[in-house]
């Protein structure tokens, strides 16, 4: 008999094709990396799943992925280890088993059988049992015994206790106390709502359909801020013809107001035309903005430094008036200074703003990260204003509400360059939620105020 059967017991089974894809897809996180919402819809079609089984495995993976850290700490306790002294693999069949067991309604005994065995496939009878005993020991409590016992002092830590209950790093969860200012009473409500699956959002591309006709054709409702948005109830927006066919675009509704206020911004002087994307990859927002310019002759000049995300930007722009530009938006185009009428800095950033629809992302980011993006998003913005003409527009925006990225960069910006705040608010009614910063006003959206995700713009006027 071999050493995975331990000489002795039952041959363990295998997981079932929906926990398989979740496993599988956990492991490929944490060993390259990769982006579980990326990864599993291509999984799950390239195997077949489909209905009940593709929700199954949906629930695991995104929920296990946003997680992680509340499971690494309860893990930690039942197992009385750090995590870092448990086989990464283990590790990855624990946090999955115990999700199920905190927050799904299958049955104890369902968990620990498929996850022990798993755990037996892997390696061996020993460190099955090492999984079953972790396993019963996290089923012993619900998860908000074990979030009493090992989260921070509510009284004298409320931030740190409301991060650890969502499931959120503290910093981070700090980083959003600090955005909401006077509104901090909201955190917990902004990190139920970062939890939450978000519904899938849908553009319609302007001049080929609209969000009703849109909204009839694929069974979804029309959105409540953006004209062009639908949401959909779920299901894979890629096997959607409106979407294979470049007619609509999967775009959240918060990045369609975004595009849609650089078009609305007002200017000193005529528009010429032409508009410029410095930070474009992957294309969904310039092709928004190119198929709005498109209904009055304006032509939207992208830059994307990397190749790939330049591809992604000519397949996301197919059909419309774009130059995609593979060059440093650091750098000025050759003859662009002050040419520009409008110019979008949709800046590379931390991305704590989508974090319901990155599920590990919060997992992977640093408060080191930050200096590094902020010295980049100011770069940016003053290439931008750089190749923008007097009483041109430049939107900046990030999706991330971290006040070192948002309002930070534009005072930056406001104190060193010939800029002016204009009433940005404005440009994105009926959408709410404004911040009031020392020159002007900007506009921060929010998961939990308007559905959408966490995306900050500021709209300034060069000259």
């Amino acid at each position: 008999m071999s050493d995975k059967r331990g000489g002795r017991g039952r041959a363990p089974k295998a997981m079932d094709p929906a926990r398989r894809a979740a496993f599988d897809v956990l492991r490929a996180v944490s060993t390259r990396d990769s982006y579980a919402n990326l990864l599993l819809p291509a999984l799950l079609r390239e195997r077949g799943i489909t209905g009940r089984d593709a929700a199954f495995a949906s629930e695991l993976t995104y929920g296990t992925s946003r997680c992680r850290g509340l499971l690494d700490a309860i893990i930690a306790a039942a197992a009385d280890r750090p995590t870092d002294r448990i086989d990464p693999v283990l590790l990855d069949l624990l946090r999955l088993g115990a999700y199920q067991l905190l927050r799904t309604r299958v049955e104890p005994h369902a968990v620990l059988a498929t996850t022990v065995d798993q755990a037996k496939i892997e390696f061996d009878f020993a460190r099955g049992g090492f999984v079953n005993a972790v396993l019963r020991a996290i089923s012993a409590k619900d998860e908000q015994a074990w979030i009493a016992e090992l989260a921070p002092d509510r009284r004298t830590d409320p931030v740190g206790y409301t991060a650890f209950a969502h499931a959120h790093p503290r910093w981070i969860a700090q980083a959003f106390a600090d955005a909401l200012g006077a509104s901090a009473g909201e955190l917990d409500a902004l990190l139920t709502a970062d939890d939450d699956r978000p519904k899938v959002h849908l553009a319609a591309r302007p001049g080929v359909l609209t969000a009703a006709e849109l909204a009839e054709a694929v069974g979804g409702t029309p959105g409540d801020y953006s004209p062009y948005a639908v949401y959909l109830p779920g299901g894979d927006p890629g096997a959607l013809a409106p979407v294979r066919d470049g007619a609509a675009l999967v775009q959240d509704e918060g990045s369609q107001l975004v595009a849609q206020a650089l078009t609305r911004a007002p200017l000193r002087g005529p528009d010429g035309g032409r508009w410029l994307d410095l930070c474009s990859g992957p294309g969904g927002k310039t092709a928004l903005i190119a198929a709005i310019g498109a209904q009055t002759g304006a032509r939207v000049t992208a830059i994307e430094p990397a190749s790939q995300r330049a591809d992604m930007v000519r397949e996301n722009t197919r059909g419309l008036d774009v130059e995609v530009v593979e060059a440093d938006g650091r750098e000025l185009l050759p003859g662009a200074a002050a040419g520009f009428d409008r110019v979008l800095v949709d800046a590379p950033c931390t991305g704590l703003g989508a974090l319901r629809r990155r599920p590990e992302a919060r997992w992977r980011r640093n408060p080191s990260d930050v200096p590094e993006l902020t010295k980049l998003q100011k770069e940016l913005l003053a290439s931008a204003i750089a190749m923008t003409r007097p009483g041109g527009v430049v939107l900046y925006a990030t999706c991330s509400p971290h006040l070192a990225e948002t309002a930070g960069v534009v005072a930056d910006a406001v104190r060193r360059h010939n800029v002016t705040l204009l009433d940005t608010p404005a440009l994105f009614a009926p959408a709410q939620g404004t911040a009031t910063g020392p020159q002007g006003q900007y506009v921060q959206l929010w998961p939990h105020r308007h559905g959408t995700d966490a995306m900050f713009a500021a709209a300034l006027t060069v000259g």
